[in-house]
């Protein structure tokens, strides 16, 4: 898979904040397939350290991550 291949769903969370889009984004990788992957775009200062907790403590892995302007991108594979 390579960085610019498209994700299986994509989750909006610019305009939400703590705790909504660690929140959306756990509901979201519990509903993927293992394999599967799942981007999210934030703009809540707090969601770059929740999504990455997050991410680890589930076990998934980040396959990208940007910053542009005040978002926040994240591309994740759900491992398990």
């Amino acid at each position: 898979m390579t960085k610019n291949s498209r994700a299986d769903k994509t989750l909006d969370c610019l305009g939400l904040f703590c705790p909504e889009p660690v929140y959306r984004t756990r509901l979201e990788l519990d509903n993927l397939k293992t394999g599967e992957t799942l981007e999210i775009w934030a703009d809540d200062p707090g969601a770059e350290r929740d999504i990455q907790s997050l991410t680890k403590r589930l076990g998934h892995e980040i396959l990208e991550m940007k910053k542009e302007e005040n978002k926040i991108y994240f591309k994740i594979r759900k491992v398990k």
